[in-house]
């Protein structure tokens, strides 16, 4: 039995969910997302609230009937106030830029690295950080991963694009490097 699966989800007066066969239709103030649901799951729709059920003991169906409620809560928080990954460019020289909807960063390479988002994706940069936001939650970590992966923070000195918040564990360098005595690492 899953308990984040039997969680009953609120919905705000802002939002409306429409259902048409096995599609439910999630709409808010800052657009609308659309989930099928799978064979085997039900949703009950109250005044203000949704619950979904699961129909079977089927593993597989249990296992789906929590991950479609995180979804669906995703998708209400998603359209109401929006979804935000913040990254920062640490290096020096290093920089990104919003041209258009494109995202251009300048990060060592010999060329600048142009990032274009997905639909429903939207990027700002203000003071060497990246914020990526969007109403899919998916889409957004997404997102905010791929671009991470295009220069990940190196250990040695920690250069390279993390998420705000993220500790990086530096690595000693060569003794010589950090001061060590001379033959002291053989």
């Amino acid at each position: 039995m899953s308990r984040i699966g039997n969680a009953i989800i609120t919905i705000p007066k802002e939002v409306t969910i429409a259902k048409d066969g096995n599609t439910l239709v999630v709409k808010g103030p800052k657009g609308e997302l659309s989930y099928a649901i799978p064979y085997g799951l039900s949703v009950n729709m109250g005044d203000a609230t949704l619950e979904v059920v699961c129909k079977s003991s089927d593993k597989a169906k249990k296992a789906l009937h929590g991950y479609m409620r995180a979804e669906l809560a995703n998708a209400v928080t998603g359209v109401t106030k929006g979804w935000t990954k913040t990254l920062e460019l640490s290096g020096v020289g290093y920089r990104s830029v919003v041209e258009g909807t494109n995202l251009v960063l300048t990060i060592g390479f010999s060329h600048p690295v142009v990032v274009t988002p997905s639909p429903g994706i939207a990027f700002s940069v203000n003071e060497g950080k990246i914020v990526v936001s969007g109403i899919d939650k998916q889409k957004v970590g997404q997102t905010a991963a791929s671009i991470r992966e295009i220069k990940k923070p190196e250990p040695y000195k920690g250069k390279g694009i993390k998420y705000v918040g993220e500790y990086i564990r530096k690595k000693a360098g060569k003794a010589k490097a950090v001061g060590g005595a001379p033959g002291a690492a053989k």
